[in-house]
């Protein structure tokens, strides 16, 4: 048995560690933003709402219940004398019905009806807001782990200045405050490292809720991915109707304001009634009788016109306004799309420059530094200047960069939104 135990021990020691822990997912963009569109739970509840104005529709095509009453009909009250038999009145069944018009009821139907179309035009405006943040949360991630490679790679010419410091120093050829100084540049640098792992916790978090899943569930990103700025074919307002989420609303919502303005039309049209009275006397001189009778509304009446006319009139106004509003829309979106795509293309041609020319020659200048160090020909404060220059352009770069980022998300939410 002990050998048994052992034997399985020893099997377990020598399996590769990906067998004994569980690797991290990594979750691309693209993966991430079809989690959101389909489990984020605000987005669920307005195809909820949707599917309840269907069943308000179909409520709408419903008739009143009818209704049915029994009592007296011409009984006198009691102590009164009575000439005849037939003066003792009747039992009376009464039925009565309210047919309302079909046309009515139809245009009502497709009014509600609508309004579902509005809620899911609001969802979607809902989930390019959640993409746009989402996005904005994998960018910062992005560019955060670009700045922790670029902060320990730094760290190991601090690192090896401060022994470098530390070989001499015994030779008197370095000074002890030049290891204390290298020792709190690179606390510093850690310290750095520390607040770009707190923003990627953070993210972490933040896109797990977005995604219907535990704040502190382990997932990584596709570290390689890197945002591409692509111009719309067209900045054209009919072309900018067809893609923008909140005018898709608008033209719904007018869409639905006209159905109520047809329903309200129909309300000159009349509704019907019918109502069926039974008799059975209780003296046995009068006979058994009944009473028939049809009624309709008189809606075209001076006195009760007035009440659709007038809403028909305000409804009007009201689409004629959100025209108006889709129009103004659509003009200050072009313009505000051709204003945010000359930004980003500076914003691209800044960065390019940052990198192709300025970061080579602080790295040059730290290399030759770094070499005159070596040959004892230069001090550790000239060598600690270039470093930190280099360090904070590079800091810059990854600071335009996430702008850049962050200008494109904004871009294409104005784009889509």
């Amino acid at each position: 048995m002990k050998y048994i135990t052992k034997y399985i021990i020893g099997m377990l020691l020598l399996a590769p560690v990906p067998l004994l822990a569980q690797e991290v997912p990594v979750i691309p963009l693209d993966s991430i933003l079809q989690r959101i569109d389909r489990n984020n739970v605000l987005l669920q509840s307005y195809a909820l709402k949707a599917e309840s104005y269907k069943y308000n529709a179909e409520a709408a095509t419903a008739w009143m219940a009818p209704m049915v009453g029994v009592g007296t009909f011409m009984t006198p009250y009691p102590g009164q004398k009575l000439m005849d038999d037939r003066d003792k009145g009747s039992i009376m069944l009464q039925l009565e019905q309210d047919i309302p018009n079909p046309a009515k009821l139809q245009a009502k139907k497709r009014y509600l009806a609508s309004q579902g179309n509005v809620e899911l035009a609001t969802r979607d405006i809902t989930v390019n807001e959640f993409k746009a943040q989402a996005k904005r949360l994998y960018f910062n991630w992005l560019v955060a782990r670009q700045r922790i490679a670029v902060l320990q790679e730094n760290e190991k010419i601090m690192v090896t200045m401060k022994k470098i410091e530390e070989i001499r120093y015994p030779y008197n050829q370095s000074q002890l405050s030049g290891v204390y100084k290298a020792n709190a540049k690179i606390e510093d640098n850690r310290n750095m490292i520390r607040m770009q792992e707190g923003t990627i916790a953070k993210a972490r978090s933040w896109l797990n809720s977005l995604m219907n899943a535990r704040g502190n569930q382990p997932f990584e990103i596709d570290t390689t991915y890197e945002p591409v700025f692509e111009t719309a074919s067209s900045y054209d307002t009919a072309a900018l109707a067809l893609v923008r989420k909140d005018v898709f609303k608008m033209d719904e919502t007018i869409r639905s304001m006209q159905l109520n303005v047809e329903s309200m039309k129909r309300d000159k049209k009349p509704d019907f009634k019918v109502r069926f009275d039974h008799m059975s006397p209780l003296g046995n001189m009068m006979p058994k009788a009944y009473s028939a009778m049809g009624m309709i509304s008189i809606p075209i009446a001076p006195w009760s016109s007035k009440m659709y006319k007038s809403g028909i009139k305000a409804m009007q106004y009201e689409v004629q306004a959100m025209e108006k509003e889709r129009a103004a829309m659509l003009q200050e979106t072009q313009g505000m799309l051709y204003g945010m795509q000359y930004e980003v293309q500076s914003m691209q041609k800044r960065i390019a420059a940052m990198e192709d020319k300025i970061i080579p020659a602080l790295q040059q200048t730290l290399d030759a530094n770094f070499l005159n160090y070596q040959e004892n020909k230069l001090a550790l404060t000239n060598v600690i200047d270039s470093w930190e220059a280099l360090t904070m352009m590079q800091s810059d770069v990854l600071d335009e960069k996430l702008k850049l980022y962050e200008m494109i998300v904004d871009y294409e939410k104005q784009l889509y939104r």
